[in-house]
Parts: structure tokens; sequence; C-alpha cells
């Protein structure tokens, strides 16, 4: 939208709140806002859900888990889902208003992307994220918004970047924890994606966080909300808490003593929107003084903004004649097909795939996550119309070449919990049985949601983090079985965080992880397996091994977290990724040019099948005057090549991305040389060289 689209959108809302009265005003500050029939303002309900498409309101296109996309390393990627969404949202919308459907899950107030940094593997919401590095975090944040926003007259849907800040768990004490948090881990790790949301992607919304951050609540913080986001960000969007998150101010956080106190300091601090029930005393509040009409005012005329920049006062936007057609397309289809490709990452390969089916007569495909549709949904997540398992995706292969194919669950996906599932759990000797009778064992373990969630969902504890980086043990109970009939075995990993795969993975021909792949994950797998396309993805997150030394789960310090502090050698760095073929990264040079240093280097793909590169350039500044990231991705980008094929390419590094953040939390550029290095496979095969004096 264009500047003065926006004014006039934020002055027609001022004069419809300037009609209210102070009464119908707060009650417009609530999530599920009502109607004022006397000004012809409808329902709405702002809470609506689309991490990896429209979740919890019937039907649509599920994309791969966000941590899948991550690992596409595709910003146009990105924006191209996300503009999906946004058109499956609002076909979704138009048809259920035209039926006066109004309800939850049912507006253009799209409380997504998830911003976080992943910092611990431990924490059960991490596959909700882009990973654990700020910049690839804040490249692909900003292509959601925009493909969720649009660039036409009207916003598409809204946006909304979340959980400011400084905010990873654990899930069990979130109402109540204090994320105690350096002013350098801050300005480095915890706050450039929401920067680069609010101040380049133009972010409608920003959601706080439900713990504490250096002692202040973050959804009534006025470090977060008042000095850093509205003041040195700039930012003219709304405010949403997290659900129910104000009344942890005085139930758990223990900052106020009653539910008008924790209505004033929020609003007080610029939360415009409640997403709970504190702000019904946003009256009382003001009638004890706590809060002033122009508060809770201005609070409106920001949501009401919102409203209008969204067409939902325009019956000539162009966005209400998207049709409910338009939703769950064979074209989405196809989309989502694509990026369950694109986002599974090869680990281990002795040349075993591509697997030439034609040359096979049997396969087996053994484990609990084979024929799950768990693994496809991940969490927050919509309802497809038709899901392919990674068992329906191998079954269609073998149908297609007349191989026979047999199939074992093998085991419980977690340890038993009654002596019926005791009972039940082990399917050894048929798992060895069907393992013996195949050319090629598909091995399919990890998790599902109910291993790694969030608090207060269907997890297994309850609280959603995860209690161990390894399998369950009836999964490696299963694993030892198929191993030792000595069959090729292909392992297939669903989950969305690091899983230590360690006693396997040399073992097996290969490993594909598959994470939680979306509603066509069967048939981006079996796109893979069969070689109709080459692997590209690459890890956004550092797979441990469980012999890795963590820190402290509630530590939120980045010393030993991460590619870019970790000194151990991890199972999987970040940035790692395999494919088909074989590239070379040469002839790297770099030069400055102003305020921008301009890099070239000679990029080929020797080998002979087509394939994506995805070149990641990693900058370290040689200096030893402070305490530094080992290096950190400053750039990446996915190029296609057709075999052998060989090009010079260049890019761009602005001054920004040589910038170090001191103790105190400014930003400079320390003098020095810095060195550049170009990989394909993460920090630690770098291949390619450049170095330049600041």
């Amino acid at each position: 939208m264009d500047n003065a689209k926006i004014e006039k959108c934020r002055e027609m809302a001022r004069e419809l709140v300037g009609k209210m009265t102070l009464e119908e005003t707060a009650s417009q500050l609530k999530f599920d806002a009502p109607a004022i029939p006397r000004l012809g303002i409808p329902a709405y309900n702002w809470w609506n859900e689309a991490l990896h498409g429209v979740a919890r309101a019937g039907t649509a296109t599920v994309f791969p888990q966000a941590i899948a996309m991550a690992a596409m390393f595709d910003t146009e990627g990105m924006e191209k889902i996300a503009d999906i969404i946004s058109t499956e949202a609002r076909a979704k919308f138009n048809a259920q208003s035209a039926e006066g459907d109004r309800g939850i899950y049912k507006g253009l107030t799209m409380w997504t992307p998830n911003i976080n940094i992943f910092r611990d593997p431990r924490w059960g919401r991490g596959h909700e994220t882009y990973g654990e590095d700020p910049y690839l975090t804040g490249e692909l944040g900003k292509a959601f918004i925009r493909g969720l926003q649009g660039d036409g007259e009207y916003l598409k849907t809204s946006a909304c970047a979340k959980h400011f800040a400084v905010h990873s768990g654990p899930e069990s004490l979130r109402h109540e924890f204090n994320a105690e948090v350096s002013q350098k881990d801050l300005w480095e790790t915890y706050l450039p994606a929401f920067e680069e949301a609010v101040t380049q992607a133009h972010v409608e919304s920003v959601m706080g966080a439900y713990n504490r951050t250096n002692g202040e609540p973050c959804c009534g913080s006025k470090t977060l909300l008042v000095d850093i986001l509205r003041g040195q960000w700039q930012f003219d969007g709304h405010v949403v808490s997290d659900c129910f998150a104000l009344a942890d101010f005085h139930e758990h956080h223990m900052v106020t003593k009653t539910a008008t106190e924790s209505a004033a300091l929020a609003m007080k601090n610029g939360c415009d929107l409640n997403c709970g029930m504190t702000y019904l005393y946003v009256m009382k509040a003001y009638q004890e003084g706590l809060v002033s009409e122009e508060m809770i005012r201005q609070a409106a005329v920001r949501l009401f903004t919102t409203r209008y920049k969204l067409g939902l006062f325009d019956e000539d936007c162009q966005y209400h004649q998207i049709p409910l057609e338009a939703n769950d397309t064979p074209q989405h289809r196809q989309a989502a097909r694509e990026a369950a490709a694109k986002s599974m990452v090869l680990l281990e390969n002795n040349g075993i795939l591509p697997l030439d089916f034609k040359a096979l007569s049997s396969v087996a495909v053994i484990g609990p996550t084979a024929d799950s549709r768990k693994v496809l949904e991940g969490n927050y997540n919509g309802t497809s119309s038709h899901f392919i398992t990674l068992l329906d995706g191998i079954r269609e292969l073998c149908e297609e070449n007349q191989v026979h194919m047999y199939y074992s669950q093998g085991c419980l996906l977690d340890n038993p919990t009654n002596e019926y599932e005791a009972m039940a759990e082990y399917k050894i000797g048929e798992v060895k049985a069907v393992a013996r009778r195949s050319d090629v064992v598909f091995l399919c373990v990890g998790l599902d949601p109910t291993m790694e969630g969030e608090e207060g969902n269907d997890t297994t504890d309850g609280f959603g983090d995860k209690r161990r980086l390894g399998l369950s043990d009836p999964q490696k109970e299963m694993c030892e079985a198929v191993f030792s009939t000595g069959k090729p075995v292909v392992l297939l990993v669903t989950g969305g965080s690091s899983i230590d795969i360690s006693p396997y993975n040399k073992q097996a021909a290969a490993v594909l992880y598959t994470w939680y792949s979306g509603e066509e994950g069967g048939h981006g797998a079996a796109d893979i397996i069969s070689g109709k396309c080459a692997p590209s993805g690459h890890l956004p997150i550092t797979i441990y091994s469980e012999s890795n030394t963590l820190p402290d789960f509630t530590d939120y310090a980045m010393k030993g977290r991460t590619y870019r502090y970790m000194t151990e050698d991890p199972l999987y760095t970040f940035g790692y990724g395999l494919s088909y073929t074989t590239f070379t990264l040469e002839n790297a040079a770099a030069s400055v040019q102003e305020d921008q240093v301009v890099c070239t280097l000679d990029i080929a793909n020797t080998g002979n099948v087509p394939a994506d590169l995805v070149l990641q350039a990693y900058i370290r500044y040689e200096g030893e005057a402070f305490e530094k990231p080992l290096c950190s991705l400053k750039y990446f980008d996915r190029i296609s090549l057709a075999a052998g094929e060989k090009q010079t390419y260049t890019c761009v590094l602005p001054r920004k991305s040589f910038e170090s953040v001191l103790e105190n939390g400014q930003r400079c550029l320390l003098p020095g040389e810095y060195t550049i290095g170009f990989s394909h496979c993460g920090p630690k095969q770098v291949t390619a060289k450049a170095a330049v004096q600041l």
C-alpha cells in the first residue's frame, strides 16, 4: 500500500472511532470484537492462523511446516506460498462472511509468521520457526509477510510477527518465565528478524510473547513496545497480546495485582488488542484513572486502520471477488508438492539414491511414521482434502513400476502408555520378515507433533518440549531389527527439530530428513527417491548429538548455542544438505565499492543431473577485539543449474552485513579484515573464500 492510502485509512479510522461512545470503543479492543449496528460495523474476530496454510478453519492447502519451508532457503518460494495462503484466506473469508459466519479463524488477520530464534533443540515449538539463524529468519520472514500482505491497493491479508521477543521455551514455564538476556545477544540474535519485519516488510501487526524479558512482561514491556518497536523502529501498525498472556501479569508474573492493573499496564505500553479476556477491564481501569480516554481511542484507531487497510469497509476492494473455488486448487496442491520436495534434506547417500525402481522386484516400507497424517500436518495446520503419506508416495512408485511392496508399522512411535499398548508395541518378527524379502527397506522414523509442540496442545507430556534428542526406545529396537537383516536401508526421518540419529546414520545407505512435509509430503519424498528431482533442502538448524554439551534450557545466553557460537562438532551443521550432483565454487573475489562489498565467484554444476545450488555466504571478522560469532550467514540464494552449467555469479553485501554488535548492544563496523566464505553445504564446508579490509 502507498503512504497516501495508508494515511487515508488512518483518517477514516479516526473519524469512525470518534463516532463511538467510549464503551463501544473499549469493546473493540478484544479479539472477538462485537458488531456496532448503529455505525454499520460488523462483528470481527481477529484470531486467525496461517503458519503453513490457512489453519483451523476447514479445508485448505497444507504446505510443509515452517521449519521445512525454511530448509528451502528460498525467498521467492516463500513469497509464492504465502501469496497462495492469502488467496485461500480471502476465498474462505468471502464465502464464510456471505453465510454470516464471522467466528474464530475466519478473519483476514493472520497471526503468523513465528520469527523467534530456535536457540535450543529441546524447545517444542521450534518447528513453527524458520530455524536458528537471525539472517535466514529475517529474510524468509520478510518474504512470507510480503506474500501474505500483497502489493495491491489494500492489504490482501494482515501478517503478524510473533512472539516479540526473546521467546523460545521452556513451554512449561512460559507463563511465569523471565528470559534474561544481554544487550549483545538481544540485538545480535533475538531482535534482528523483528527489525527486518517492521522496517523492511512493513508487517501490519506484532504479537507479544508470554514470558518476561529482563523483568518486563513482553505484552506490556515499555522497553520492547514503546522504546524499541514504536520508538526506534517507528512501527505504525497494531500490537496484539499472545492469547490470555495479559492474565499472566497478575496470575503468574506477579507484576500487577489485579486484572484491571494488568489491562492498564498493557494499554499504557501500547498493546492495542487483547487475545483473551483482560481487556474486559479496560473501562474499569479508565474509571479508576489508570488509563486515559486517549489511550483507549488510540488503540481502537490502530485496529480500525488495519480493518480499513484490508478493505473491509470498501465494497470495491479487489480481493472481495476471490471465489471459494480459489481454495484448495490443483495448482496449489502442485505448489505444496514442489515445496515438500525442495524442503527435504539429504543427509547421507552411498549412491543408492536415486533408486531405479525398474531394477527392483520388492521393497519394504517399515515404521510408525510411514502412514501417519500427523507427520504431514505439523501444527497450526488446516485440513487437506487429500493427504499423501510417505507410504502412499512409495506405493505409487511401486505400482507404476510393478514392484511388490511390503508394509509394517513396526512399532509404536513412542513408549507405550498402558498394558494394551505394551502388548501391541513390537512387531519385530514381521519387521524382519518383510525386510528380508525386500531389495530395499524404507525405514520411517522420528517424531510427530504429539512429541514436540506447544504447551497445552495434544503433546505426550502436556507441555510440548522434547524429552530426548534421540529416537524413542520402540523405534530403536525396530531399527536394530531392520539393520540386523543386512538389507540396504533408506532412512526417512520425520520431525521438526534436531533428532540424534547417530546410531543409524552411517549404517543406512541413505538418510532423508522429510520434516512435517504437508499434504503432498509422500509425493515430495517419492519425487526425490525416484530421481524426478534432485534433493536441494539444507538444514536451517544444527542437528545435535546427545553427546553434545547443551547449556541449561533456561539460559538465554547464546554462548555454546547454534552454529554461530558452538565449538563442539554437531552431528550435522546448519546449512548442510547433499544433492545428486556435485557443485564447485571457485575464484572468489571481493571489492569494496562505496558502502557495500561486491563479490564474484565461479559456480558450476559438475555432475550429470540438473539441480538447485543453494549458495551460502558466511562472514567472519578476523580481529580479536571482542567476543564474536564464529561466523554468520549474511547471504544466500537458490540457483538452478543445468548439468554441466557454469557461470560467474555476483552478489552484493551491504555494510550492515559486516557490522558487529558490542556488549552494550550498539552496532558498529570494526576496522580490520573480514573473510567471506562461500559454501553450498554449510559453514564447515566453505570451498571459496575472499577477504576485504574495512
